[in-house]
């Protein structure tokens, strides 16, 4: 089934178009990994969906219901729940507080703090510290947490690696995997190809604001998809 549809999405930061003719399909369960460079078009895309973001032109539909003119609080009382690059916790509030503050305006369902504690057990210790006294990696569990806080049928996730330390790279993963395996429906964007192959249903590579490679992890090798992150298909030819 499918859960979300994008139909020729564009989206612009004035006259910079980040997003052109996008359209893709997200079905239930299923782990989307968005890749590409910097500049590709990659968060504006994951804004756009969530609401952040006032799409140009195109249509986005959830759940069978279109949103494209739909605020983002209202987006996020429907289901999808966007953990923006940066993390952007408040760093005054500890973790518990983050969380619950979470909870207030999502839906009712299984995610609770019990059960985002036990997903995220890095946090169990930390949970009256302050969010900005934090680790990268503990920060990142949070913000992953509050988002999980709201009960989402969708799950943005936007550079989760991006500038944290291997081992607390490791960490995230290792939950997330857990997540995963539950049948969370995620829409990952990541710079690491070989942690995006790894762990994704389904890979998607944007360049100047285009999906110019996608099919099932699996069935995709790295070169593949290194190839298109560089642009390297369209330079062959564009040469031959």
């Amino acid at each position: 089934m499918t859960l979300l549809g994008v139909e020729q999405l564009e989206a612009r930061h004035g006259l910079l178009q980040a997003v052109r003719g996008v359209s893709f399909g997200v079905d239930a369960g299923e782990t989307l990994a968005l890749v590409g460079a910097n500049g590709a078009g990659k968060t504006t895309l994951l804004r756009t969906i969530a609401g952040a973001h006032k799409p140009a032109a195109g249509r986005i539909s959830f759940d069978g219901v279109d949103v494209t003119a739909t605020p983002a609080y209202a987006r996020l009382r429907t289901g999808i729940a966007l953990v923006p690059e940066g993390r952007r916790l408040f760093a005054g509030m500890t973790v518990k507080e983050n969380l619950l503050l979470a909870a207030a305006y999502g839906r009712s369902g299984h995610w609770s703090l019990e059960a985002v504690l036990e997903a995220f057990p890095l946090l169990q210790r930390r949970l009256n510290s302050r969010a900005g006294n934090l680790s990268g990696g503990e920060q990142q569990a949070t913000a992953i947490g509050r988002a999980l806080m709201t009960n989402p049928k969708l799950l943005l996730l936007d550079e989760v690696s991006l500038g944290l330390a291997p081992i607390a790279v490791e960490a995230v993963y290792r939950s997330l995997r857990g997540l995963i395996t539950g049948g969370t429906t995620i829409v990952l964007v990541e710079q690491d190809i070989g942690r995006a192959l790894s762990v994704a249903t389904r890979i998607m590579c944007m360049l100047e604001g285009r999906i110019i490679l996608q099919g099932v992890a699996k069935e995709m090798t790295r070169e593949q998809v290194t190839e298109a992150y560089f642009g390297l298909q369209r330079s062959r030819r564009n040469s031959s």
